[in-house]
């Protein structure tokens, strides 16, 4: 499944360092640290025609991620939201759009890793784009597992939400040549992590379950998914999951920013068993989409 490309996405601006440029103009230096090492943390925010969603939420982890890499001269909040705001009205932006925003370490003095030779300040990427959700929340997608590991946290802990996306573009690489939408990773011990690009949920027998947050990203979609079952008092339950359970479940679902809730509805071949439809994650999505009066920020 290609995202596809809006022709209005051609003129956009797009904010690099302190200021908006247009699209053929935004760069960054042959010699910033995204460049030289993929030193980056990064946030993908949708953004609803209430405002942008869970603003507040992505801003606190892309701040604990720049505090784990050790960055310096990190832009207030303050400052990450006026150039997001700045980039939305530039664009006439006010819904069906998604941000890529991004972070880096900044440009260095040289190249080379120590972190010392970083002496102008973080550099500050909002990338606003007219997209609408990657996947058919409808029709749902099917998945493969990759051979491709997901980080744990003995390697690099995957709470720290880094622009180093290898592994999960090397998984989402074997998806294409399987011929299905994405591509679901294992965690070192052999239990479900996630999918390349979004946390993952399973019913058995009226429950919900989803993975430990150990060697997968704490997906704000995914909290909020977490939230939403105990307010609607159904069961959750954080676990580690086996492939085997997933097989046998009766509904599957991935969240994240891109996707919102995406039905999964075949697993390495298998069609989930569905015995009861899709009750559970139908419900969840409605609950999800009547969030956004809660928890968007007006555009302004």
């Amino acid at each position: 499944m290609l995202q596809s490309t809006d022709p209005r996405n051609q003129n956009i601006q797009i904010w690099v360092h302190d200021q908006l440029c247009p699209r053929a103009e935004a760069k960054v230096s042959v010699f910033d640290s995204s460049v030289q090492g993929g030193d980056a943390v990064w946030e993908g925010i949708r953004v609803y025609k209430q405002g942008v969603f869970c603003l507040e939420q992505h801003l606190d982890r892309l701040e604990d991620s720049a505090k784990a890499m050790d960055f310096v001269d990190v832009p207030s909040r303050d400052a990450i939201k006026t150039a997001i705001m700045k980039t939305l009205k530039a664009n006439g932006m006010t819904e069906d759009c998604h941000i890529r925003l991004t972070l880096t370490r900044g440009e260095k003095s040289t190249s080379g890793m120590d972190p010392r030779l970083n002496v102008h300040g973080c550099t500050l990427i909002v990338l606003a784009e007219w997209k609408p959700p990657v996947y058919d929340n409808e029709k749902g997608i099917s998945i493969m597992t990759s051979s491709i590991r997901r980080n744990s946290p003995m390697h690099l802990d995957s709470k720290i939400h880094h622009a180093n996306l290898i592994n999960n573009i090397l998984a989402k690489i074997q998806a294409n040549h399987a011929g299905v939408d994405s591509a679901l990773m294992l965690d070192n011990l052999g239990f479900i992590s996630e999918m390349n690009g979004t946390n993952l949920f399973l019913v058995k027998d009226s429950v919900l379950y989803t993975p430990h947050a150990d060697a997968c990203l704490h997906g704000i979609t995914r909290q909020l998914v977490i939230d939403l079952a105990h307010e609607m008092d159904m069961p959750v339950k954080e676990k580690n999951l086996s492939l085997t359970e997933l097989y046998a479940a009766d509904e599957a679902f991935g969240t994240g920013s891109m996707g919102e809730l995406t039905p999964i509805v075949l697993v390495d071949g298998r069609r989930l068993s569905n015995r009861r439809g899709s009750e559970f994650t139908q419900r969840l999505q409605r609950a999800f989409y009547a969030l956004s009066d809660r928890y968007c920020t007006p555009i302004d």
